[in-house]
């Protein structure tokens, strides 16, 4: 399948990337890191996120003080801008927030935002849903953050983690995995029985 310039740049579907070789893979995959990175770096914010929260950080004009601004926090909105102006961020969040975790505060010149997520087993693919969206599955989380988790907590978001990339790679899940893993110890025990038409339910 041949590449698409950056002029001409679309999104492939789960099925078109599959049927890529893993070279066209590694070229795509860099395009859309390009483009993802230039879309968010048009936007009126910077932001980062762990599995439990969503940090937003705005640049401030010089000598804004807390005073000034208008920030409201709903659970699944959020305005943010200088009193008396257009709102520098408007909308709807991409998940429900915990609003009495949610905070803000003005730093160095920068309105800083920090939102607690109600699903804290989800990645966001934006902060508001009319921004555009981060491919989740590319995600990875820092180890300092994944160590702050309780064991049977890590051991779910590294299996999530896994899934994701197998299923963006067209490969077997960790359960489809362990389940071909006990199909091929049993024909090892049973080396006279025939498993040709076995399947994975």
């Amino acid at each position: 399948m041949a590449m698409a310039t950056s002029g001409d740049f679309k999104k492939l579907s789960d099925e078109e990337y599959n049927n890529l070789s893993s070279e066209e893979r590694d070229v795509y995959d860099k395009q859309m890191k390009e483009r993802e990175e230039a879309e968010q770096a048009k936007l009126p914010y910077q932001w980062r996120q762990t599995l439990q929260d969503v940090d937003v950080t705005v640049q401030l004009p010089k000598g804004t003080r807390g005073r000034d601004l208008a920030v409201t926090m709903q659970k699944r909105r959020l305005k943010a801008g200088l009193k008396g102006q257009e709102p520098i961020m408007e909308g709807e969040l991409c998940a429900d927030i915990r609003l009495d975790d949610s905070t803000w505060t003005v730093e160095s010149g920068e309105l800083l935002i920090h939102l607690e997520k109600v699903n804290q087993m989800e990645w966001w693919k934006h902060v508001l849903t009319h921004h555009p969206a981060i491919d989740t599955t590319k995600i990875q989380p820092e180890n300092s953050k994944l160590s702050d988790l309780d064991g049977e907590t890590r051991a779910m978001v590294e299996k999530m983690m896994f899934d994701q990339q197998q299923k963006a790679m067209g490969k077997p899940s960790s359960e489809e995995m362990n389940k071909m893993e006990m199909l091929k110890k049993f024909q090892q025990q049973h080396p006279d029985m025939d498993f040709s038409n076995a399947k994975f339910m």
